[in-house]
C-alpha cells in the first residue's frame, strides 16, 4: 500500500463536498485549439507537482494490463487530487488579493489582469476538446 491508498479522494467525493457547501461558496468555487490554448497558457501548478502527477499517471497506465479495475480507481483518485490541488492554488491566489483589499490596499490592475488571464486559461482548458 502506498501513500495514496490510505484515504483516496474520488471525483464523487468532490461532487459531494461541493453539494454540501452553501450556495455562495459553491459558486466561488476542437483538438488543435486545445493544443494552442495549452501551449500558450501559464502553468497552473508548480513543475515538480506536474511531474509527480505525470509519473503517477504513467504508472497507472502501465498497471492497467495487470489490474484494469485498480487502474481506473487510481486514475479517478489522481484526477480528483489534481482538481483539488488546482482549486487550492486558485483559492490561495484569490485569498491573497482579498487580503490586500481588506487592508485597504489597492491591487494593481496588472495583478488583476494576470489573475483574470489565469482563470480564462484554466476555463478554456476545461472546456477544450
Amino acid at each position: 500500500m502506498n501513500e495514496h491508498d490510505e484515504k483516496r479522494l474520488t471525483t464523487a467525493d468532490m461532487v459531494r463536498m461541493a453539494e454540501n457547501r452553501p450556495d455562495g461558496e459553491a459558486e466561488a468555487n476542437n483538438k488543435n485549439a486545445a493544443k494552442a490554448v495549452t501551449a500558450q497558457a501559464p502553468a497552473l501548478l508548480p513543475g515538480n507537482e506536474v511531474e509527480t502527477m505525470r509519473s503517477r499517471w504513467h504508472e497507472i497506465q502501465t498497471g492497467f494490463v495487470d489490474e484494469p479495475r485498480k487502474a481506473v480507481e487510481d486514475a479517478d483518485s489522481l484526477v480528483a487530487e489534481a482538481m483539488k490541488r488546482l482549486a487550492e492554488v486558485f483559492s490561495q491566489e484569490r485569498s491573497r488579493l482579498e487580503e490586500q483589499w481588506s487592508r485597504g490596499n489597492d491591487v494593481s490592475t496588472e495583478d488583476l489582469r494576470v489573475g483574470l488571464q489565469r482563470y480564462r486559461s484554466f476555463f478554456d482548458r476545461l472546456l477544450s476538446i
